[in-house]
């Protein structure tokens, strides 16, 4: 899923989340999805139906988090923390996972200070800046 289409994402999911309630077999990357998913119970309704989830749309101003933009952040930060990548991630997340007392926690905080450097190379027209990035979680894990 290197590039995928917002209905592939969506797709991804929904399949995912079927697949455990049939007790169907998942793959690596849907195990790993469906363990985000069971964190979120508030999203399950989002993903038990795949037309809807198809033409769902989250504006900002709607107040509610877009469930699949969520859960994708949430893959991101659970392979840069399995491969090290940017360097110093998987550390950064233990400590803040310390601080916290939760893993799931210590994610959010990642996917905030994610957002911020995305948003802000997107805004510069630049690379993501890897050192701001775990600068940011290391300041919320107290360095």
């Amino acid at each position: 899923m290197f590039n995928p289409a917002k209905d592939d994402v969506r797709r991804f999911f929904c399949e995912a989340w079927a697949k455990h309630r049939q007790s169907l077999p998942l793959t690596p990357l849907e195990s790993i999805a469906l363990d985000w998913i069971l964190e979120h119970p508030e999203y399950h309704d989002d993903l038990a139906d795949l037309e809807r989830a198809l033409v769902a749309d989250y504006p900002p101003e709607g107040g509610r988090t877009n469930p699949f933009l969520h859960l994708s952040m949430h893959l991101a930060v659970s392979e840069q923390v399995s491969i090290d990548q940017p360097p110093g991630i998987r550390d950064a997340y233990a400590r803040l996972a310390s601080r916290t007392g939760s893993l799931h926690e210590a994610a959010h905080g990642i996917i905030e200070c994610l957002g911020e450097v995305v948003w802000a190379a997107q805004r510069d027209r630049t690379l993501p800046d890897s050192a701001r990035y775990i600068d940011c979680v290391l300041r919320r894990a107290g360095r």
